[in-house]
C-alpha cells in the first residue's frame, strides 16, 4: 500500500496565502497541525502578521507564481528552513481580477490579452509549482497538489470569460496531472468554489448577488472561506488517499458535479 501521511505531518504551500481565501486554507492546515509556507506576492505586511500566530509552524515568502526562478527559490528556502520538501501544494494564488459584473469584459470586449493574463497566471502558476515541488515529492514518496478552480464553467451565472477559462484549463491540467504522477503516489485534484461571501476578489460583488446565490442553493446560503478551507483538507488527508484527478465542488449544492 502507498504510505499516506497525516496533515500533521505535512508541510504545506499555500500561493496567495496571505489574504482572502488564502488565509483561510493556511488557517484550516494550522489548525491541523501542519507546518505551512505562506506565499505571497505583494501583501508582505498582512504574510508576516499571519506568520506570527504560529511562528514556529509558519513561513512566509514572497515570490510571484509565475516567475519560474522565485517559485524554485521558495521551495529550495521552505526545505532548507523546515528540514524537509513541500509534501502539499495548495495552488490558490489569483492574477489580478475582480469579480465586478458591470466592469467585466462583454463578448464583444473580451480580448486575447485577457485571457492570457488569466492562463499565464492561473495555468502557468499551478505549473510553476507543480514543477517545483516534484522532485521533493518524490523524495518524500508523497505528494498532494490542490488547484482551486470554480463552478463557473458548470453554471456561469456571470460570464467572466477570461477568469473562467483560466479555471477551465486548470481543470484539465488537474486530470492530466494525475495520470501523468499517480505512479508517483503524487495526487492531484481540484475545489471549485463559487462566489465565496467574502474575499477580496468579490467584494466588488453588489449585495443582491449574494441573495441571488443564496436563494438558489439547497442550503439557502453563500458559502464561506473558511467552508471551502476545510473542504480542501480532504484531498491533503489521509482520507484522500486513492482519490485523484477529481473536481468537487463546494458551492451549498448550486452546482451538482
Amino acid at each position: 500500500m502507498q504510505h499516506s501521511l497525516g496533515l500533521d505531518q505535512q508541510l504545506v504551500l499555500v500561493t496567495g496565502g496571505a489574504r482572502g481565501l488564502g488565509e483561510h486554507l493556511v488557517r484550516a492546515f494550522l489548525r491541523e497541525g501542519a507546518r505551512v509556507v505562506i506565499n505571497y506576492r505583494n501583501s508582505a505586511d498582512a504574510a508576516k502578521k499571519l506568520a506570527a500566530e504560529a511562528p514556529e509552524r509558519t513561513l512566509a515568502v514572497q515570490a510571484d507564481v509565475t516567475d519560474r526562478t522565485a517559485v524554485k527559490a521558495m521551495f529550495a528556502s521552505a526545505q532548507q528552513h523546515f528540514g524537509m520538501p513541500v509534501t502539499t501544494v495548495i495552488n490558490n494564488a489569483l492574477p489580478d481580477f475582480s469579480f465586478n459584473g458591470d466592469a467585466r469584459a462583454n463578448a464583444d470586449k473580451l480580448t486575447w490579452e485577457g485571457l492570457n493574463q488569466q492562463f499565464s497566471g492561473v495555468v502557468g502558476g499551478a505549473l510553476n509549482t507543480t514543477q517545483a515541488a516534484l522532485d521533493g515529492m518524490r523524495e518524500a514518496g508523497f505528494g498532494r497538489i490542490v488547484n482551486v478552480g470554480t463552478n463557473l464553467f458548470q453554471n456561469p451565472v456571470v460570464p467572466y470569460h477570461d477568469y473562467t477559462a483560466g479555471k477551465a484549463a486548470l481543470l484539465s491540467l488537474t486530470r492530466t496531472l494525475s495520470q501523468d504522477l499517480g505512479p508517483d503516489n503524487i495526487t492531484v485534484n481540484m475545489v471549485s468554489g463559487g462566489l465565496l461571501r467574502t474575499t477580496d476578489a468579490s467584494a466588488a460583488t453588489p449585495e443582491a448577488v449574494f441573495d441571488f446565490i443564496a436563494a438558489s442553493t439547497p442550503l439557502r446560503r453563500v458559502t464561506t472561506p473558511a467552508e471551502f478551507a476545510d473542504a480542501t483538507l480532504f484531498f491533503a488527508s489521509p482520507w484522500a488517499r486513492s482519490v485523484t484527478g477529481q473536481n468537487l465542488v463546494v458551492d451549498g449544492g448550486l452546482v451538482k458535479n
